[in-house]
């Protein structure tokens, strides 16, 4: 099986090119058994996943991903640039913008195009995504709140398990109110003054596995640098810790302006990750969010593992 190790800003993936036969990604019979092994850093190739880039009728190409754990994700923000840089170098789809078709409908890209003047080649190292617009109604993120919001609600009463007379709370300057925001997947956000000083490891499964996410949910902590600009570290549901999260960066970027901690009139939000940095825009004009950021190609390989994978 052909493949392409791809990132954007360090949230990182094995994509697998569906188009061509010899590549056998459009004949995957278990793509959940695939992405496990792939992505396993000590035994595979080593990522957050596994993308599958295939024929699309609704737009120009489809995107499939499944998280490093094998279940299968609607959307990735950092994911969706490298579809976008993969089809078109591939000549796979050339158009600007590009329709990609998600498990959460069609996304636009406009890729940032260089072309080399000895060459002619074209290369994509960057793109902006029109991510749609943010889902505060609760039932629809899912997420089980009493209330018509999913906003600014109090973290005790919603997640009683988390002990918040632990270190770390007072350490990071917890806010004790969360935001839910699905950007056609679930994500929560929390504010504190540190997020460095945030055990991810131990409160990151725990909130991802609260009873009243009924489809689990992606995490994130948050700390407002300026009225513009904020440092994020991410719990991706089904993938653990990672680099980088584009549709939970666009949840902050959201969920800051919500909580009055972002100045939505600056328009362009500098969002910092461990992996890069992301620019956000929540445009008052449409409600849609819009994001820019890095996509970037670091090797390709054949995959030799037995895992079942074609018919």
């Amino acid at each position: 099986m052909l493949f392409t190790k791809m990132h954007g800003a360090g949230n990182d993936y094995v994509y697998i090119n569906g188009f061509d036969a010899t590549g056998a990604g459009a004949a995957l019979t278990d793509p959940a058994s695939v992405a496990r092994a792939v992505s396993d850093r000590h035994f595979g190739i080593g990522a957050d996943g596994l993308v599958l880039v295939l024929p699309s009728e609704a737009g120009d190409v489809r995107m499939r991903m499944f998280n490093a754990d094998g279940s299968e994700a609607q959307m990735c923000g950092n994911a969706i640039r490298c579809v976008a840089k993969l089809a078109h170098e591939k000549g796979l789809a050339t158009a600007n913008p590009v329709g990609v078709e998600t498990a959460c409908g069609v996304k636009t890209i406009e890729k940032s195009i260089v072309t080399d003047d000895a060459t002619g080649l074209e290369t994509v190292p960057a793109a902006t995504v029109d991510m749609g617009e943010p889902i505060l109604d609760p039932a629809s993120i899912p997420v089980t709140l009493p209330g018509e919001t999913a906003c600014h609600v109090s973290l005790a009463a919603a997640i009683p398990t988390l002990d918040l007379d632990a270190d770390w709370v007072k350490r990071a300057g917890l806010d004790p109110r969360i935001t839910c925001v699905s950007m056609g997947n679930p994500h929560v956000v929390l504010f504190c003054r540190d997020v460095q000083a945030v055990p991810l490891e131990q409160v990151g499964p725990l909130l991802e596995t609260a009873s009243i996410f009924p489809e689990r949910i992606n995490v994130h902590f948050a700390a407002v640098d300026s009225p513009a600009s904020l440092t994020m570290r991410t719990w991706e549901r089904g993938s653990g810790i990672t680099l980088a999260c584009g549709t939970g960066a666009a949840a902050v970027c959201v969920a800051g302006i919500l909580a009055g901690l972002l100045d939505r009139a600056r328009r362009n939000t500098y969002i910092q990750l461990p992996g890069g940095d992301l620019i956000l825009e929540w445009r008052e004009q449409n409600n849609r969010v819009y994001m820019t950021g890095p996509a970037e190609t670091v090797f390709e390989g054949v995959w030799q593992d037995e895992t079942p994978t074609a018919s």
